[in-house]
This record gives structure tokens, sequence and C-alpha cells, in this order.
């Protein structure tokens, strides 16, 4: 075995750049660098950060170099990434004997920053220290980070189940941790296990508490409360895990006009888009977020992500990432990158990615009333749409594939108007809440079950 050192140079500065990065044998044997784990724990919650192990393959994070014992005279598969602009490398060396460097080059497929008008977020992560966001950060492309913290319940070695806050000490709310991009911001994830979970980012104090409900005891609080007191703290309300299992108070909160944005995850529990389809054709303006929800060493930072357009002049700071939300300037993807513009009367639709996609589709009021196939290209695979503005509605534009998705924020085009079909869809979700809140919640103050039935019938209201 060999001491070798490897470096994986960016292309266009020549110079070390972070990547995700697997070596393996030719019987699938895994070479891990020196200071990571060829295996690790992938549990919820267990140390998470610094490598990830997606399907059956383990990747480890580096900064741009590392050293690795590897075997001499067999051939070897290194494969490395960078997010979703970088093209993956994928290469198979053999060491001679003696040789103990590897140099290999990653290239962007589009730029990076500068020219590129897209930030790169993921609106929710947990249990990772901010220091190996950063570095999953930059070897998956993302310009800003969201940690999470919220309570973590766990079996301890004395046979007990305790609860944890991890990531609550390095809280920064508004101030991020590194002054240079990445940006790693710790915030809060809110739950309740039957009205809903929140993800309160920007938020310059936290914002407790962090659970309320079983196994807790009481249902004394509110989901209404933390979106006011988020927005008192100028900070962005996110519907987080949407409608899993059911719309609760947060979707309360959403018709009210409570919540900032809606979130989509790489492989939601139960199929989020019709609902969010159903939001929108009630009038309900929310744009998107995406979010990989990673939790454990199994899913990758910004497997889904959000990409807000800031504009070429604007400052490339959280801050700018959070106001784009906030305005809905915003598409989610794992890879393929959209535009959708309406001007002058027409709307024109691009999507480009570097691996094949199925097709691109405008859709109108959760329809689709276009579509087209991608041309392949030297570089990569594109696909326009360019139509006449439809009548009063809301559209965005879909790109699907295998394997591949990314959806843009809605364009709301003429008055406002709502699709009665939608209205008692989400009717029936409030109604089922106040069922909860009589039968089923336990309040010992009889003012939050007030509260909460104001509020639903409120949301009735709103939809009626």
């Amino acid at each position: 075995m060999l001491a070798v050192h490897l470096r994986v140079n960016d292309a266009a500065t020549n110079k070390p750049t972070p990547v995700r990065l697997a070596i393996t044998g030719p019987n699938g044997e895994a070479y891990a660098p020196l200071g990571r784990l060829a295996e690790f724990a992938c549990g919820v919650g267990e140390d998470v950060g610094g490598h990830v192990r997606i399907g059956r393959e383990s990747f480890s994070y580096i900064d741009g170099s590392c050293e690795v014992r590897l075997p001499a005279g067999v051939p070897l598969r290194v494969r490395a990434s960078k997010g979703i602009q970088y093209r993956p490398l994928d290469q198979t060396i053999t060491l001679g004997l003696g040789q103990l460097a590897i140099r290999l080059t990653i290239e962007a497929w589009i730029p990076r920053s500068g020219e590129n008008p897209w930030m790169s977020g993921d609106a929710r992560s947990h249990f990772l220290s901010p220091q190996a966001a950063k570095l999953e950060a930059e070897a998956e492309g993302l310009d800003v980070v969201n940690v999470l913290a919220k309570v973590h319940h766990h079996l301890a070695t004395d046979g007990n189940t305790h609860a944890s806050l991890p990531s609550m000490v390095e809280f920064t709310g508004q101030v991020p941790v590194f002054d240079s991009e990445p940006c790693v911001v710790v915030n809060t994830f809110n739950s309740h296990p039957v009205l809903g979970s929140l993800s309160l980012l920007n938020s310059h104090r936290p914002i407790f508490p962090l659970a309320f409900g079983e196994p807790y005891d009481t249902d004394d609080w509110s989901l209404m409360d933390w979106c006011n007191q988020c927005h008192r703290k100028k900070g962005l309300v996110v519907w987080a895990n949407p409608f899993q299992p059911e719309g609760g108070e947060a979707l309360v909160a959403a018709i009210l006009g409570k919540v900032d944005a809606f979130e989509l995850t790489p492989l939601p529990k139960s199929p989020v888009l019709p609902w969010y389809y159903h939001l929108l054709n009630a009038g309900v303006r929310l744009p998107l977020v995406g979010a990989s929800g990673k939790d454990s060493n199994r899913s990758a930072l910004g497997a889904m992500r959000t990409l807000t357009r800031i504009g070429t002049n604007a400052p490339r700071t959280y801050a700018s990432w959070v106001e784009a939300v906030r305005t809905g300037n915003t598409q989610v993807t794992n890879g393929p990158f959209v535009d959708c513009k309406a001007d002058g009367g027409r709307v024109t639709v691009i999507a480009m990615c570097d691996r094949p996609f199925e097709k691109l589709e405008l859709v109108a009021d959760g329809m689709p009333i276009a579509s087209v196939v991608p041309e392949s290209g030297v570089d990569f695979h594109l696909a326009v749409l360019d139509l006449p503005i439809p009548e009063a509605c809301w559209i965005a534009a879909r790109c699907v594939g295998a394997g591949l998705f990314a959806h843009t924020s809605p364009i709301w085009l003429g008055p406002e108007r709502r699709d009665p079909r939608a209205v008692p869809v989400l009717l029936e979700q409030i109604h089922r809440v106040r069922e909860w809140a009589t039968t089923r919640a336990i309040f010992t103050e009889e003012k939050w079950r007030t509260q909460l039935l104001s509020n639903c019938e409120a949301a009735i209201a709103r939809l009626s």
C-alpha cells in the first residue's frame, strides 16, 4: 500500500477545490482518505457530516486534497462530484510502483458565479456542525446552508430515551458563522406531531418552544404564535414537510398569510406537489423552496436545493437569498436549471442540464399546457418553450426526467381568482384540525383551543 497525495483542481482556477470523493478497487473495496471512514454510521443524528452514503456507495468530503493509502498495480475507480454545476469526474487509474501523487481536474459546465445570477441554497438540514456544513456546502456547490436546531430523542447507553437539542448552542440567526461563501446559518425547526412543522429562518433570536404535543403531554402552544414571533424578528417562515401526514395548523397559517414558502424535499413521504397546486388554485400565494432535509449520512446536502435569482449586481449574501425567497424569485431543483419569464405578451421557458432529461413543461393552474423534449448539445441538454401569455392564471415551469426534477415558483398573471374545485379539498383538511382540537387535543389552558378554532374559522372564511 502506498500513502498517496490526491488533489482535485478546479479547471477554471487550477486550484484545489472541495469535492465529494469515492475511490474503489477492482472488487468494489472502498479506500477512504486518512481521517475519514470507509464504513460509518448512517442512523438519524449519528455522526452526521464529512461523509455520505448514497445507495450502496460511500463518499468522503475533502477540501480539495487528501492523503489516502492505495494499492499499486491494480485499476482504481476515482469519482468526484461538486454539485449540479460541475460535470462529475469518473476515471480509472492504475498507480505505478512508487507513485505518490494523483492530480485530477473537475470542470463546471455552467458558470459558478459572476455571470451566473443564481444563488444556490439548502433550506433545511440537521445535526451538522457549522464546520462540516461549510465543507459539504463547498463540495456540493452551495452558497447557503440552513442548519436547523430541533428536538432529537435518542436511546442512551443507560437504557433511557433522552431529548437533546443538537445545534442549539451554535444558533446564529441572522448572523452567518462564516464571512465568506458558502454561508452557514443556524436557526430552528419547530414542530408538532399533528399540527405540522415550520423552519424559522433568519430570526435574530431562537423561537421557543422548539416542539410541543406528544410526548410532551400537552398541546398548549400554537404554530401561529411561532409565525408571528418569527415575522416580528424579521424572519422567514417555511412550511417544512408539508401535508405530512396532513395540513394541520400549518395549512391554516399558510391560508392566513403567515407562511412565506412551501418546502419540497428529494423523496417526500407523500406526493405533496398536487397539494401545492391546490393551494395555488385556491388563491394562496406561496413560493417554493428546496431542502435536502439531511439528518443522517444517507442523504447529501443540497440533494434538493433552492436557486434564487438575485441579479448580477446584488451582493451574494444570506440576506439576498432570504429576500429572494420571500419575493418568490425561486426554483427548486436536483440538477436542471430552469427559467420562466412572462414579458411582452410572451412566456419564455428554458431548461438546461448536463444530463439528459425527459421534458420541459409549462404548467398553468396546475395542468401542463405545453411541453418540449430537450436537444442534446456538446456541453449540455437544452429545451426552450416560447408561447403567448395565457389568460388569467398562475404559470410555472417544470422539468422532469429519470431522477431529475426542477420546478419554478409560480408567476401570477391577471387578477386573483380561485378554482372552486380546490377549496373543498383544503376545507376538509381544516375540518380535521377542528375535529382534533375539539376531541383529541390535550389543552391545560383553554385559550389555546379557542385560539386554534378561531384561526380555523378565519381560514375557512378566507377560502370561502
